[in-house]
C-alpha cells in the first residue's frame, strides 16, 4: 500500500477482549441477544479508544455480568473472521478470578442474565455459542495456556479512579 492510500482502505480488525472465569468447573458465561437470536459468550466487548486491554476486559465483564474481576493471566490472542457480520476480529482472551458481585447492576443492553456453566453444558449449546473463540479459550486455559499480563502492556495513562 502506498502512502497516499487513505484511511478507509486500510483494514482494520475488531479488537476485543474476553474473560474467562473460572469458580471450580464452572465458568461464568452471559446469555446476549444478538441479531435476534440468544447466543452464549463470555464477558467480552470491544476495546474502547484511549482503553488498555486490560481496563477493557475487566469493563466489560463488569458490564455484561455485575461481576468485579480481577485478571490473573493472559491466556492467547486470537485471530477470527465473524460469521456474525463477516468481519475480522482479534480477541484478547484474559483469565480472570471473581472478586465480588453487584446482583443489583444493570447489565449492558442486550445481556439477559449472566450465568455459570460446565465446559460440558457450553459445549452442548452447539450453534447457540456465540463464536468458536468461547471454547478456544476455556479450553487452553483448562491445557494450562498461562501468559503474564506483561505480554500485553500498556504505554496509555489510566483514567482517574471515579
Amino acid at each position: 500500500m502506498t502512502s497516499s492510500a487513505s484511511a478507509a482502505e486500510i483494514w482494520r480488525p475488531h479488537v476485543t477482549v474476553a474473560c474467562v472465569v473460572a469458580d471450580g468447573d464452572r465458568y461464568l458465561m452471559v446469555e446476549e441477544e444478538v441479531g435476534g437470536r440468544l447466543v452464549y459468550n463470555q464477558p467480552a466487548g470491544h476495546l474502547d479508544d484511549h482503553e488498555s486491554l486490560a481496563s477493557a476486559a475487566v469493563r466489560e465483564t463488569l458490564e455484561e455480568t455485575g461481576w468485579t474481576v480481577a485478571l490473573t493471566d493472559l491466556i492467547g490472542v486470537h485471530q477470527w473472521r465473524s460469521t456474525e457480520h463477516g468481519d475480522g476480529v482479534v480477541r484478547f482472551s484474559f483469565a480472570a478470578r471473581a472478586l465480588s458481585h453487584d446482583p443489583r447492576r444493570p447489565l449492558d443492553t442486550g445481556i439477559h442474565r449472566a450465568l455459570w456453566l460446565t465446559r460440558g453444558e457450553i459445549a452442548a449449546l452447539g450453534e447457540r455459542v456465540r463464536s468458536p473463540l468461547v471454547l478456544l479459550s476455556i479450553d487452553a486455559w483448562l491445557a494450562g495456556q498461562r501468559l503474564p499480563l506483561s505480554c500485553v502492556a500498556s504505554l496509555l495513562p489510566e483514567p482517574p479512579a471515579p
